[in-house]
C-alpha cells in the first residue's frame, strides 16, 4: 500500500511539475514584457525591442505577453519613426533653403554668364542630397500612417 501510495504521490507530482514550470515560464514572460515596457517608457528604443526579441526567442508559447510585445513594438516603431521625421523635417527645410539659395545665385550668374562648373556642380549636389531627404521624409510619413493604421485595427 505504500508503494501504491507512493507511485500516486509521484504520479501527481509529475503531472503538476509542467504545470509549476508554465506557470514561472508566463510569469519570467510578463517580466521581460514589463521591462520592455519600463525601458519604452524611458525613451530606451533600441534596449526595449531587445527585450521583446528576447521574450519572443525565449518564450515562445507566451501567446499573450507576445501579443502585448507586439503592440510594444509598434509603438516603438511609431516613435522612432515620429523622431526620425523630426529630424529629417529640419534638415530637408535647411537643406531646401540652400537649394534655393544656390539656385538664385545660379541663375544670375549664367545671366551674366558667369556661372562655374563648381557653382552648377554644388547645386546637383545640394539638389540630390534635397531630393534623397524628401524621398525620407515621405517614407517616414507613409510608415507613421501606416502604424495609425494598424494600431486603429487592433
Amino acid at each position: 500500500m505504500i508503494q501504491h501510495s507512493t507511485l500516486i504521490t509521484a504520479a501527481l507530482l509529475i503531472l503538476l511539475l509542467p504545470c509549476g514550470c508554465a506557470s514561472d515560464a508566463k510569469q519570467e514572460a510578463d517580466n521581460l514584457l514589463k521591462n520592455a515596457e519600463s525601458l519604452y517608457n524611458r525613451g530606451l528604443y533600441e534596449q526595449a525591442l531587445l527585450s521583446l526579441d528576447s521574450l519572443r526567442h525565449i518564450y515562445p508559447n507566451a501567446i499573450e505577453a507576445r501579443k502585448r510585445g507586439l503592440r510594444l513594438k509598434q509603438s516603438i516603431a511609431l516613435k522612432q519613426a515620429q523622431a526620425d521625421l523630426a529630424v529629417t523635417d529640419s534638415a530637408l527645410q535647411a537643406v531646401s533653403a540652400d537649394y534655393a539659395y544656390q539656385r538664385d545665385k545660379v541663375e544670375r550668374d549664367r545671366a551674366n554668364l558667369r556661372a562655374t562648373k563648381e557653382e552648377l556642380d554644388m547645386l546637383a549636389r545640394t539638389k540630390m542630397v534635397r531630393d534623397s531627404l524628401q524621398v525620407r521624409f515621405d517614407v517616414q510619413c507613409a510608415k507613421i500612417k501606416y502604424i495609425h493604421k494598424r494600431q486603429k485595427e487592433d
